[in-house]
């Protein structure tokens, strides 16, 4: 258990250093950290992926934080989003978002864990899965995880908001993505990030027409052990209530929840 939490906490540094990565992958981020804050506005307006207010020092009021990024986020005409884990130690963060008169975004999301490689399956006949290490690359991963999730609602523009500094992200090298194609075509994709010894799993996707035919299991395989193969002690991922499930097959384990505060910009700006 000692060993989970210890986990645990790495997982939630790592969910920072990805956050504070993806501010240098698109042109339009920017980052403000020091006294125990970490705000982290990537290349779109949207607050839940993009727009991030974290403590890197538990000690850092709940109430302060807030505060700093009213102001931060308030300057580039954005909303924001805060993350408190349900172990205790985010309580007054808690207290401080409901004060604010943050919005509850969805339920809690699951913080899972795996701590070693798992057993890859064959590729099936027909497809091809390769890992990017050019722009065309993560121009596949951003096409195939925009029609993705734009299934849910998300606005297209969204990921190539994001990663419109192809270049920055691969030569970053804690990132690591995995991309399946069909018949030429990307159909599903992943990524890991790696900090501190640890890694996560982040933007898994499979686009609707792919979907049912086990991709998500594929791609979260092989960018799960990349992770371990670069030396990663272990790997952490937020879990959507679709993936949790395949998640959970496949062995990882949930350590918390995350509950999720949003401040919407008014209106949403680009």
């Amino acid at each position: 258990m000692a060993q989970f939490l210890l986990q645990g906490t790495l997982g939630h540094r790592n969910l920072i250093a990805f956050n504070r990565a993806v501010t240098r992958w698109g042109s339009r981020g920017a980052l403000d950290e020091g006294g125990g804050a970490v705000l982290c506005a990537g290349g779109t307006w949207i607050p839940v992926v993009a727009n991030c207010a974290f403590r890197s020092d538990d000690a850092l009021g709940g109430g302060e934080l807030i505060a700093r990024a009213e102001t931060f986020f308030g300057s580039l005409a954005r909303g924001f989003s805060v993350k408190v884990r349900d172990t205790g130690e985010d309580d007054d963060l808690r207290r401080a978002c409901e004060a604010a008169g943050m919005e509850r975004f969805g339920i809690p999301v699951p913080e899972m864990i795996l701590e070693g490689p798992l057993r890859e399956p064959p590729v099936d006949d027909g497809l091809a899965l390769r890992m990017v290490d050019d722009e065309a690359g993560v121009s596949d991963f951003i096409a195939v995880n925009a029609e993705a999730y734009g299934t849910y609602g998300m606005p297209t523009e969204v990921l190539s908001d994001l990663f419109d500094e192809p270049a920055r992200l691969l030569d970053d090298p804690g990132a690591h993505i995995v991309v399946v194609s069909r018949a030429g075509a990307p159909v599903a994709t992943a990524m890991t990030y790696e900090s501190d010894g640890v890694a996560s799993l982040q933007w898994v996707g499979t686009v609707p027409s792919a979907r049912t035919a086990g991709l998500g299991a594929v791609v979260t395989i092989r960018a799960t052990n990349v992770a371990f193969e670069h030396g990663a002690s272990s790997c952490t991922l937020q879990a959507s209530p679709m993936g949790e499930p395949l998640y959970r097959r496949l062995g990882y384990e949930t350590i918390y929840r995350y509950g999720e505060f949003v401040r919407w910009p008014t209106p949403p700006a680009h």
